[in-house]
């Protein structure tokens, strides 16, 4: 602790009600955020002699001063440490950066219900099932329930459209209820099973189809009593396939926490309807010096609270008590048990979570290692001078447009030898002449560094632009501009026919455009970064230039809503057709008055 902090007068101070108290550091950084039933025993807890870790006593020795906010109850504690950690990222908390969605299966509600891949925010607008591990997951699934109960899969624009069934239909995944080849009232029992089947009752699906196989064929319908004896083989054959299963219905998540060559990675698999449908590895930061019982535990708060919580978790770690399940099930709603297996089905899903576990640390490590190499190699090449202990962060742009039209630039950040997409940035390119690349890349760095240059944000160690020596002079002046001409600054010139590995490395100084040999380490890395920022604002390129062609001269005009401007195209068939009218003909539209008529004329010529 240092001098100034007075950790008595603190707990003299503290109540005994839950709350979540703030550990401050002398530069009013945040060290640590965390939760408790009492503040007093918890906070008072850190204070003793003896420290339980070298990196809990490294903390307290920071401490400047601790604040704190008293809660109604434990549960309203753990929303508010999360949304404190998310917002904060203290360096002593583990903190899981999961930002991705997990996606879902999806049954609309009409009279013929689509069955979809989903992505979002539910609503009751459908029945969803899931959520599942990976996008992959859901297709397999989805393939395995055309297979078996021929749902649509279209869109309703594509649906109500269609006049004779589509591709789907005639190799047997889709019934066709687009052009009436099944009635609503078969259609919707096939939507039926299918829901049983993802709640994972498959034994009560199969019975419902034997019955209808039966009854089928006492009435001669011998074509639709062979349908159901396929999809009952379907379904066998999805049982067999699954060769670990359940048993029973329900949903259970698995959570496997491992430590080993100085890493710790959680995995979490997925059982969704008794059917092991995948898992997701994940790497902690700031969990250098933390225990996987640590660990897991801030996996648990810190994902249920963001994500569905299944009624059953099964871990591969004892918890000392039962304050996670209860903390958890008060904050969601849930009713939730939590804790080891208990069955020889449940062992061996979490043994092979674990197993995926140390599989995910070693590919990690391996990759870990290959990027510092590359990274080393790098620094040397460009002699770029690296503090110790100081992680190295790069930052690329790159520029993308169709001739000049939708300018976007990117700018995409590789920092501790992975991709920060969180911190990626993308900037709409105005005022400048069209194409004008160089223009651009001033352009966006300038607005990327101007709160740099004001001592706000984190100076990267190497700024790559992908171009050649006029963007490189561009984003030079645009930095020297800005007070930050120091920072290194490097452009990638493509090569002959864009061929990979004939690029020239351009530098801001004096120094000669390098070439390195199509297999060198460094060359690897700088072209990882630059693809990523091509691709990056190729995405952004791509969404701005679509939303202008979603967009019409029309809807600048003042007087024309929605409904005028249907009413227009539905009469003139387009733009142009309305381009070519004259007062006259546009006064004929419902709607349109002279004086309107009048105004988009003289808009439109």
């Amino acid at each position: 602790m240092t001098e100034a902090f007075d950790a008595k007068a603190l707990l003299a101070t503290l109540t005994e009600l839950p709350g979540v108290y703030r550990m401050i550091d002398g530069d009013g950084q945040v060290l640590y955020v965390g939760k408790a039933k009492n503040l007093r025993k918890r906070l008072a807890s850190y204070f003793r002699e003896r420290h339980p870790s070298p990196r809990i006593a490294l903390m307290v020795a920071q401490i400047a001063s601790v604040e704190t906010t008293v809660t109604r109850s434990e549960a309203e504690a753990l929303l508010l440490e999360n949304n404190l950690i998310k917002s904060l990222a203290p360096r002593y908390n583990i903190l899981f950066r999961d930002d991705k969605s997990y996606p879902y299966i999806v049954l609309t509600h009409e009279t013929y219900p689509q069955l979809a891949f989903f992505r979002g925010t539910t609503d009751r607008r459908a029945d969803y099932f899931g959520p599942f591990p990976s996008s992959v997951a859901v297709r397999e699934s989805i393939h395995l329930l055309q297979k078996m109960f021929r749902l649509r899969t279209c869109d309703n624009p594509v649906f109500n459209n269609r006049s004779r069934p589509c591709l789907l239909y005639q190799i047997r995944r889709c019934s066709g209820p687009c052009v009436g080849l099944i009635d609503a009232a078969r259609y919707a029992e096939d939507v039926r099973l299918a829901g049983m089947f993802l709640q994972g009752r498959q034994g009560d699906v199969i019975g419902s189809l034997t019955e209808l196989m039966d009854q089928a064929a006492a009435r001669l319908a011998f074509e639709q009593a062979a349908v159901h004896r396929d999809q009952i083989q379907s379904l066998r054959q999805v049982q067999e396939k699954q060769y670990v299963e359940s048993g029973r219905d329900g949903d259970v998540d698995i959570v496997a926490a491992v430590a080993a060559d100085g890493l710790t990675c959680v995995n979490l698999a997925m059982v969704r309807g008794g059917r092991h449908v995948g898992d997701r590895p994940q790497f902690p930061a700031n969990a250098a010096d933390s225990s996987p019982l640590e660990v897991l535990t801030a996996f648990l708060y810190q994902h249920y609270l963001a994500h569905p919580m299944p009624p059953r978790i099964l871990l591969n770690l004892t918890l000392p008590d039962a304050e996670v399940a209860e903390s958890l099930a008060a904050m969601t709603a849930v009713r939730v048990r939590v804790g080891q297996p208990r069955f020889t089905v449940q062992r061996i899903w979490v043994e092979m979570a674990e197993q995926n576990a140390s599989l995910a640390i070693t590919a990690r490590r391996v990759a870990l290692s290959r990027q510092e190499a590359r990274l080393d190699e790098l620094c040397r090449t460009l002699e770029l001078d690296i503090e110790p202990d100081h992680e190295v962060r790069i930052e690329c742009f790159d520029i993308s447009h169709t001739q000049g039209e939708s300018t976007v630039a990117s700018c995409v950040v590789h920092q501790g030898g992975e991709m920060r997409r969180g911190e990626y940035r993308r900037f709409n390119i105005a005022d400048i002449q069209p194409g004008d690349d160089c223009a651009a890349i001033r352009q966006a760095v300038q607005r990327r560094y101007e709160r740099l240059s004001a001592g706000e944000g984190v100076l990267p160690t190497l700024v790559l632009i992908d171009g050649g020596s006029g963007q490189v002079g561009a984003a030079a002046a645009a930095l020297e501009e800005l007070g930050l001409s120091h920072l290194p600054l490097l452009g990638v010139a493509k090569g002959e026919a864009r061929k990979p590995g004939l690029e020239t490395l351009v530098f801001a100084d004096a120094r000669k455009p390098l070439q390195l040999p199509p297999g060198h380490p460094a060359l690897h890395l700088i072209q990882e970064i630059r693809d990523e920022a091509h691709r990056f604002a190729v995405a952004g390129h791509r969404a701005r230039r679509g939303k202008a062609g979603r967009s019409s001269r029309l809807d600048e005009i003042s007087g024309i809503g929605p409904k005028r401007r249907k009413a227009l195209i539905a009469r003139f068939g387009g733009l142009q057709g309305i381009t070519d009218a004259g007062v006259d003909q546009l006064t004929a539209v419902p709607g349109i008055s002279r004086e309107l008529a009048e105004k988009i004329y003289t808009a439109l010529h």
